[in-house]
């Protein structure tokens, strides 16, 4: 099988002859040839320049050539820009909106028209991608899921607590349901235009998910991403990612997703036998091995695959991002430990 197959039939949960590997977040400042382009330019004209673009995508790829899928680069705050609200990033103050949404006027100021030509940017790096890859290696686009960038537009910076977000869901219910159907509107926009750009899969980061209050997660997330997926059609796959959500796994699920990823909190085979097979899962070592030693890194990785051995449908990952103080040893042990265990043991197929 090649890459391409393997992973999409991983996703899927189909048999398959061996477990796929990517990384989420690929791009990153533990890789010097990144670092070297960053130090040239800055964060939003790498992701709005495709040819830029193009090359910290294929970076990873080139280190390490097991990876079976390349995810694009960009960034979930494209979308917000998008709708009226511009990003940048600070050296180490991480994130900021050029202003924060405080009021029902600022999102009713929010322009949900020309989706697709505000962000046709990432369509070309997509097609640059995809030409680039050929039809051998997975691409995969991303969005942010609508309640995780509703809590950054409101915020506007790094998130601890959505304080902010949670006052403004309390005191001005009306707006802030505006402000998700404005969201998914654009988002529902961004992924077809990757769809039709030439992406194999898509994931949807939640990465807030944990931030939000339990009583209002259906209706501030779940609800949304629901509509996220069936704006698609079942016309990709679609990995679904809300960390430290694994108590609503099953509702997650009941989303319409196709691939489930998890953090490192969660017991990855425990998890299977609690949702079953018909779903595929993803993940799930912790990002801050990469930070410690190989031989930590491949006998946590062994442990964690020969868990999952006799699974289905299942995709080699981190439970998040790669750390931007990953040690490049530590990913090459990672990926080097999923392929000489794909020398010796095959995934079972679907009984």
């Amino acid at each position: 099988m090649t890459s391409r197959e393997r992973f999409l039939a991983a996703v899927r949960c189909q048999p398959t002859d061996r477990p796929p590997i990517w990384l989420m977040r690929q791009a990153g400042r533990y890789l010097p040839e990144y670092r070297d382009l960053k130090a040239r330019y800055s964060f939003p004209t790498l992701v709005k320049t495709p040819e830029l673009a193009t090359e910290v995508a294929l970076q990873p790829l080139r280190r390490f050539p097991d990876l079976d899928a390349a995810i694009v680069f960009s960034d979930i705050l494209v979308v917000p820009e998008a709708l009226g609200q511009p990003y940048d990033f600070l050296e180490g103050e991480g994130m900021r909106m050029a202003f924060a949404l405080d009021s029902p006027n600022a999102v009713d100021r929010l322009d949900v028209s020309d989706i697709e030509e505000k962000l046709t940017y990432v369509a070309q790096t997509l097609r640059q991608l995809d030409r680039e890859l050929g039809s051998q290696t997975v691409l995969l686009g991303f969005c942010g899921a609508p309640w995780t960038l509703a809590a950054y537009m409101i915020e506007g910076k790094p998130l601890l607590h959505c304080e902010k977000v949670q006052r403004f869901l309390f005191e001005h219910p009306s707006a802030f349901e505006t402000l998700l159907q404005k969201i998914t509107q654009a988002l529902v926009a961004y992924l077809r235009l990757q769809v039709a750009a030439g992406v194999d899969a898509i994931q949807i980061f939640d990465s807030c998910a944990s931030l939000c209050p339990g009583h209002r997660y259906e209706a501030c997330s779940l609800k949304w991403i629901r509509m996220l997926v069936a704006a698609l059609d079942y016309v990709c796959p679609i990995i679904l990612f809300a960390r430290s959500m694994s108590q609503h796994a099953e509702a997650l699920v009941a989303t319409g997703l196709q691939a489930l990823s998890v953090d490192a909190n969660v017991h990855m085979s425990a998890l299977r036998k609690r949702l079953g097979e018909g779903i595929a899962l993803q993940g799930n070592l912790a990002p801050s091995l990469l930070q410690t030693y190989p031989a930590l890194v491949q006998s946590a990785t062994q442990e964690l695959l020969k868990d999952m051995a006799s699974h289905p449908g299942y995709l080699v990952n981190l439970g998040h991002g790669v750390p931007p103080q990953a040690k490049i040893e530590c990913v090459e042990a990672m990926v080097d430990t999923v392929r000489r265990f794909r020398r010796k043991i095959k995934i079972n197929p679907l009984h």
